[in-house]
């Protein structure tokens, strides 16, 4: 099962059991990271009640996950040129189980955000390195069968991420979260490296460019956390946030420079000189922005403002899933024979229209005014990724397509991290814009304030009773119309980008493409979906 064969030094392939449970494994490795990805964003409230902090601290303990979750990526691209897929994958399933027992143990918040830090790092490894490893087990004619068992773990554990975390929260705590991927970590890492013991591979021996590695991951993070902490420090305010601001800006262009002069750099930056990549790799971050941001704002404020319970606020995001895996399967297809600029025009058209209709949200009835739109919302999550990949690859050669790749991928997690953020800072700036103005027209000389209070009173409140109920509706009503503006800025970006792809080259694709080219495209596409 596992001899070197002399004449190649390549293992044999895997059979039998041991080939089903090989998938399995890896199936459930990119579950469990992208179950993690989504299940946590029910919890956050929980996670802040549970560490004492306020929720922007623990929306911090999120977007840094994700921050460690990108920076992976084109590490894990490097190690498994240098060193082989299975051992640095085996090796990460470890480091995630160990920053698993971190995030359940620990009570320090510092403590804890470095645990996530960890976590989202080593699970970042993972989905490059799984994949890899399991289209090679496949032989040339079955790996679209790998692709396909690879494929069905992408969207669809994200998409009932929600509700599940949300369960999880409510039923057992949020720190069962972590307490559950411990043995799930520990137990694929042992069997896929039992399995794989010994494997030989090909190796490239290839510097790894650590200043550069170093000076974005400083950068990165130093981007967060200016925008997770500028509205608890009052932004230019803050000689800290000053001095932060500052470093960064240095950083990012000593970095830049760098990376221009060297022959193997980190990430391949000069692949911005090429159009198509440029114009699709800025629509697939705002993109990502938008959608993973607004996603996060309205499960946190459902809870927060409205009193939902994490399981609740979970459910209302479960009709995602009917055409989210469906609507991306078809979408492989669809794009060989079209434009994808006409792809990702409609598809931004569509973002516009999801956005626009959620902007219209009054909070009554709140299931029966979102199943719609989140229906159409994730029909529109299946048909983003792959045109816009089939955009940004067009015209690369191969030697460079898994470059731009693993760019596209880092640059898209740190625009869910980053919207996430920003989310949180138009809810903090408009929410009280909306308060005053409620105030300003509910006044002493305003005869609807009287029949507000006149009708609570009658309902059974006591005059001070009734005046605390009309405040707190007030606030609630100050977070929906705030969170409606979100929708509305999100719609109308989305139509700004659906002219942008336009200026992009025309990008139809044969439909006549050899099987090997036909696979590496799939394989690259999946790992853009990655969530």
């Amino acid at each position: 099962m596992k001899a070197l064969t002399p004449a190649t030094g390549e293992a044999q392939k895997l059979q039998g059991w041991h080939f089903l449970l090989f998938n399995l494994c890896l199936g459930l490795s990119h579950a469990l990271v992208t179950f993690n990805a989504g299940a946590y964003i029910a919890m956050l409230p929980r996670v802040a009640a549970g560490l004492g902090i306020p929720p922007s601290f623990a929306t911090w303990t999120q977007t840094d996950y994700m921050i460690g979750l990108a920076l992976a990526f084109p590490v894990g691209g490097w190690l498994s040129r240098r060193l082989g897929e299975y051992r640095p994958f085996v090796a990460a399933c470890f480091a995630f189980a160990l920053a698993s027992v971190i995030c359940a143990w620990v009570t320090s918040f510092y403590a804890y955000l470095a645990g996530r830090i960890v976590l989202g790092f080593a699970g970042g490894l993972t989905l490059p390195l799984g994949q890899s490893l399991l289209i090679k087990e496949y032989p040339d004619r079955r790996k679209s069968i790998g692709m396909g068992v690879w494929s069905v773990f992408t969207l669809t554990p994200f998409t009932f991420a929600q509700p599940l975390g949300g369960w999880i929260a409510d039923t057992l705590g949020w720190r069962w979260l972590f307490w559950l991927n411990i043995p799930a970590a520990l137990l694929i890492g042992g069997i896929v490296g039992a399995l794989l013991y010994r494997r030989g591979s090909a190796r490239i021996r290839q510097r790894f460019d650590a200043l550069g590695f170093v000076l974005i991951t400083l950068a990165l993070f130093g981007v967060q956390t200016l925008l997770n902490q500028g509205n608890d420090w009052n932004w230019t305010h803050s000689f800290y946030l000053d001095g932060l601001l500052v470093s960064v800006v240095v950083t990012l262009s000593y970095w830049v420079v760098w990376e221009l002069g060297q022959r193997r750099p980190f990430l391949d930056i000069g692949l911005f000189t090429q159009r198509n990549f440029t114009i699709g790799v800025v629509i697939l971050f705002l993109g990502f922005l938008m959608f993973q941001g607004l996603l996060s704002m309205l499960i946190v404020q459902l809870q927060l403002a409205m009193g939902y319970s994490s399981l609740l606020a979970g459910l209302v995001f479960l009709p995602m899933a009917i055409f989210a895996k469906p609507v991306a399967s078809v979408f492989h297809e669809v794009v060989k024979y079209f434009d994808a600029r006409l792809l990702v025009s409609l598809n931004c058209l569509g973002f516009a229209a999801v956005y626009y209709w959620l902007s219209l949200f009054d909070g009554h009835d709140a299931f029966a005014q979102l199943f719609w739109p989140k229906v159409l919302e994730g029909a529109c999550l299946g048909s983003f990724f792959v045109p816009v990949t089939a955009l940004f690859l067009h015209g690369l050669p191969p030697e460079r397509t898994w470059r731009a790749v693993e760019l596209a991928s880092l640059l898209r997690i740190a625009a869910g991290a980053m919207g996430i953020a920003l989310q949180g800072i138009v809810i903090y700036r408009r929410a009280p814009m909306h308060m005053t103005h409620f105030a300003e027209s509910h006044t002493i000389f305003d005869s609807r304030l009287d029949q507000t209070l006149d009708s609570l009173v009658s309902a059974g409140f006591d005059e001070t009773a009734a005046i605390a109920k009309l405040a707190r509706l007030a606030g609630r009503n100050a977070v929906i119309q705030a969170m409606n503006d979100a929708f509305w800025l999100a719609s109308c970006l989305f139509m700004g980008l659906a002219v942008l792809v336009w200026f992009a080259k025309p990008t139809k694709l044969s439909a006549q493409r050899t099987l090997k080219q036909q696979q590496r495209l799939e394989t690259q596409e999946m790992l853009i979906e990655e969530p």
